[in-house]
């Protein structure tokens, strides 16, 4: 132990001192699917699926394992704006990109304004449709975008394989509900703001079948249910002296096509 940091040091005493505080029980995943867990997701869904319009900022991390099995950390800022059923806009500001992402009910828009490149491409009428076009053909992912969809319980519920809920926690001051749930790909966690606005505040996906298990972390800071939006807001201007080109096809899409 004399090798190790300060800041290991510091880690291992901290999660000794949480675990000692869970009962012994609870260390052990339940396998189970509890009604409990399930409950509290389709509140949060519900909520966010009846807000017609919203605004919310969230810090996002990724992680990435390099050659050497070491985990580096990628974060970036994040305002997404909604305005069902038709408009969408994403702001990313961070390490790996800065990126606009626009949809105004036709077409959807990406900007990266460092690179001086953008890309336009006709989209589905509809916010769910869209995302499933980005993902599917363009290999484009927004930002929680399990949250935004309509039937975000049905997505968020299949094939899980346990659901359990951790207990209470505090997310940037506000009071939560912590559940975890599991399916054969992934796990995740969702922390839910308490009371009648049960707002997801956090949101963490581990994948199990990469090496290293990395995580997609997302800290939903500030929730605006009556943002302020004109057509404008989903109006796609490029960067200025921009240049336009294709968006590159995913290798699924490609494949499909031929």
């Amino acid at each position: 132990m004399k090798s190790t940091t300060p800041l290991l040091r510091c880690l291992l005493s901290l999660s000794v001192a949480v675990a000692a505080a869970l009962p012994t029980a609870s260390l052990a995943q339940p396998s189970e699917i509890e009604p409990d867990a399930v409950q509290l997701l389709r509140r949060a869904t519900d909520f966010l699926s009846g807000m017609n319009r919203f605004r919310v900022d969230m810090d996002a991390t990724i992680e990435a394992v390099i050659s050497s099995g070491q985990k580096i950390q990628f974060g970036q800022r994040v305002a997404v704006t909604v305005q069902r059923p038709d408009r969408m806009r994403v702001e990313r500001l961070g390490e790996v990109v800065n990126q606009t992402f626009v949809y105004n009910g036709e077409a959807l828009s990406v900007d990266l304004p460092d690179e001086k490149y953008y890309a336009m491409a006709p989209a589905p009428p509809t916010i769910e449709g869209m995302l499933d076009f980005a993902r599917d053909e363009l290999d484009i992912i927004a930002p929680g975008s399990d949250l935004i969809y309509k039937n975000a319980f049905e997505r968020l519920s299949q094939d899980l394989t346990s659901a359990f809920v951790v207990g209470k926690s505090v997310i940037g001051g506000v009071r939560c509900d912590h559940v975890s749930f599991s399916n054969a790909e992934v796990d995740w966690q969702i922390w839910i703001q308490e009371g009648a606005k049960p707002l997801p505040r956090k949101f963490i996906v581990t994948s199990k079948r990469i090496n290293q298990a990395p995580q997609f972390v997302v800290v939903l800071s500030k929730w605006d249910a009556a943002p302020k939006t004109t057509d404008a807001t989903f109006k796609f201007v490029p960067t200025k002296g921009s240049r336009q080109i294709d968006f590159v096809r995913s290798a699924k899409a490609t494949s499909a096509n031929k």
